[in-house]
């Protein structure tokens, strides 16, 4: 098995009035999209909406705001934002170079059930700063995890974030069949990953993908060394039309 991980040096390289996105890890899911985006200082960007996929924007790194036909919210740290559908449109400015990992996700019939029977009010953003922080067994002792997506309030969706520093910290998992797992690593991360045994080095500015099923771990690649990633994760599902 080789694990699919998209490089830093694979962001976009075309950009129009100071913006530019590439798609990260094409088709190694059938519903889910990922790309990363980059905003130049001063430029503005009026993303797509769809009337029938999720979009979830990561803010990780630099600052400016994103603005609403209701609100406008501060990017001044790592942030999270999920518009409402096409019922709104919403603009993102870049006071500074602004980088941004997007997922699109396709809803099945199914999905579009459970959102209509109960969902996260939209739209959603979200700092790292006023997540809500978790524990779990997996996690090394002083590792700190945050929640961003809770499971069942956007369709199949759920995302966290994850941070510890030292030998003994990170996440050592045992493998989950219900769940599709993409990790995105954030600045100052030196981190090892280890997917069905098989290891890697996995650098800050990198998008990698962990197919439902395998023992996983991501920790630190030695003392002193950080592990700091946002994981987002797709519930499996039977991809025929429904």
């Amino acid at each position: 098995m080789s694990i699919p991980i998209a490089k830093k040096e694979d962001g976009p390289k075309k950009f129009i009035n100071g913006y530019g996105e590439v798609e990260w890890l094409a088709g190694v899911h059938p519903l889910v999209h990922s790309f990363k985006c980059e905003l130049k200082a001063g430029h503005t960007v009026k993303p797509e909406t769809f009337e029938d996929k999720t979009a979830v924007y990561c803010f990780v790194k630099g600052t400016g705001y994103i603005t609403t036909s209701e609100k406008a919210y501060n990017i001044e740290e790592l942030a999270f934002f999920v518009p409402d559908f096409d019922h709104d449109t919403f603009s993102i400015y870049a006071a500074t170079d602004l980088e941004i990992v997007k997922f699109v996700v396709d809803m099945l019939e199914s999905d579009k059930a459970k959102y209509r029977s109960s969902h996260m009010v939209l739209p959603m953003f979200k700092t790292l700063s006023t997540a809500e922080k978790y524990t779990q067994a997996c996690k090394g002792p002083h590792t700190t995890s945050w929640s961003i997506i809770n499971p069942g309030k956007i369709g199949r969706i759920l995302m966290g974030v994850v941070k510890g520093v030292g030998v003994g910290e990170g996440t050592v998992e045992k493998g989950h069949p219900s769940v599709d797992q993409w990790n995105y690593i954030l600045e100052g991360s030196d981190i090892l990953m280890t997917v069905a045994g098989e290891q890697v080095h996995h650098h800050e500015g990198e998008l990698s993908y962990i197919y439902a099923g395998p023992d996983h771990s991501l920790v630190p690649a030695g003392a002193g060394k950080t592990v700091f990633y946002i994981w987002f994760e797709h519930q499996t599902a039977e991809y025929k039309p429904e």
